[in-house]
């Protein structure tokens, strides 16, 4: 059976990690501040996607969609930081979260891309 991709519910998921990840983050200074950093960051791209939903014109749908890989590519960063140092004992929990901030790094770009080339292609 395959099912319907769908990147929305996919953000939800991704949303709802982040949160029990930072949930997990020791309660030190350093964990409190990489924690709510990650926090906002990591769940902010869901909300830009609704956004680029929608989009008053391509060129709005472009500037949401990047502002959410922005978001995406700083929760890397955070991400990383938590790892090297570390924040959390579950360090498979933190590169299960790398890997999906990588993944939708790229879904991000790619459909960043390619509404580029369609706008270029109407002009």
């Amino acid at each position: 059976m395959n099912e319907k991709y769908d990147l929305e519910e996919r953000l939800l998921d991704y949303v709802v990690k982040i949160i029990r990840f930072t949930e997990k983050m020791i309660k030190t200074d350093a964990g409190k501040h990489v924690g709510g950093q990650l926090l906002r960051s990591g769940s902010s791209p869901m909300a830009h996607h609704g956004e680029a939903q929608s989009a008053e014109s391509t060129k709005d749908f472009i500037h949401k969609m990047r502002v959410a890989l922005k978001e995406l590519r700083e929760a890397s960063r955070w991400l990383k930081v938590s790892q090297r140092v570390p924040l959390t004992k579950s360090l498979s929990d933190n590169q299960a979260l790398l890997q999906e901030t990588d993944e939708l790094i790229r879904i991000f770009y790619s459909s960043i891309r390619t509404a580029q080339m369609r706008k270029t292609s109407s002009q």
